[in-house]
């Protein structure tokens, strides 16, 4: 377990994603850019206000704009930075010599895996002070910044583990990147069109006194659903109503992307490594 963590291929993979100044200067720009987008967002409200406040329902408000904002942040970088980390090895002809090393296929895969979203997670935690100076505002609660970064973090895995899986079964980069891509933008627009379209026909299920459960399910497998459901519940409580299905969505939710992410991963670890055909001898 100790090697899953700490091995030549994570720390090699560490030290040539942070060595680079353009790295920090691309978080600084970033802090900027939200730090811009908070005092904006709370001196524009401010001077709409006669008494010159900014109040608990405008802090909430703003917070959701951001943790969105940095959702699909999360959504769109993560393929980028995973979809590559075993087809570009493959491309250089470097993969045969990283498989000849001591390292296990399972180590490889998670340090690949780990070392790619690193770089997300300093972009992510570095806006908690931002985060904090909304917090101060009030409307909103420990538990909503809580909620809203563990999402940030279960994301990164799901949508990372896809990218290396990809990256393990296609040899080309660039197809990497647009199935992954492809992959996570259904897991988000896609199936959130999904859920639209089937809800329009819940309430006709519901008019004739039967129970709808698709709308609800697909609502629960939907990463901004379920990130909005941390500040607004009634919706999935409206849909749950519809399907007559009383399992708290939460639990669907990481039931199926938990299954996904450990699938994902176990089949870049059986598909890194190509099988040898060995030669019968008479």
């Amino acid at each position: 377990m100790k090697s899953w963590f700490i091995n030549p291929v994570l720390n090699k993979e560490i030290k040539l994603r942070f060595r680079s100044v353009k790295n920090y200067v691309g978080v600084a720009c970033y802090l900027a850019f939200l730090a811009l987008i908070s005092f904006g967002f709370i001196g524009l409200q401010m001077s709409y206000d006669d008494l010159g406040v900014f109040r608990p329902a405008e802090s909430q408000m703003m917070f959701l704009y951001l943790s969105m904002f940095q959702l699909a942040l999360v959504i769109f970088i993560t393929p980028g930075l995973t979809a590559g980390v075993i087809s570009s090895e493959r491309e250089r002809q470097t993969l045969p010599i990283l498989l000849t090393t001591a390292q296990t296929s399972t180590t490889i895969v998670l340090s690949k895996l780990f070392s790619s979203i690193s770089y997300l997670f300093l972009i992510v935690f570095s806006s908690i002070p931002i985060y904090i100076i909304v917090f101060l505002f009030g409307g909103i609660s420990p538990q909503n910044i809580i909620y809203s970064f563990a999402l940030y973090i279960f994301t990164m895995f799901v949508i990372g583990a896809i990218g290396v899986m990809v990256s393990t079964l296609m040899r080309k980069t660039i197809m990497a990147m647009v199935t992954t891509y492809s992959i996570a933008f259904f897991l988000t627009g896609g199936i959130a069109v999904f859920t639209v379209i089937l809800t329009s026909f819940s309430y006709e299920f519901s008019s004739q006194g039967q129970d709808f459960i698709w709308p609800f399910l697909f609502a629960s497998v939907n990463i901004p659903v379920m990130f909005f459901s941390v500040f607004e519940s009634t919706i999935l409580d409206d849909l749950q109503q519809l399907s007559g299905f009383n399992i708290s969505p939460w639990i669907i939710f990481y039931s199926f992307y938990s299954i996904l992410t450990v699938l994902s991963l176990f089949i870049a670890v059986v598909k890194l490594r190509p099988k040898m055909k060995t030669k019968k001898t008479s």
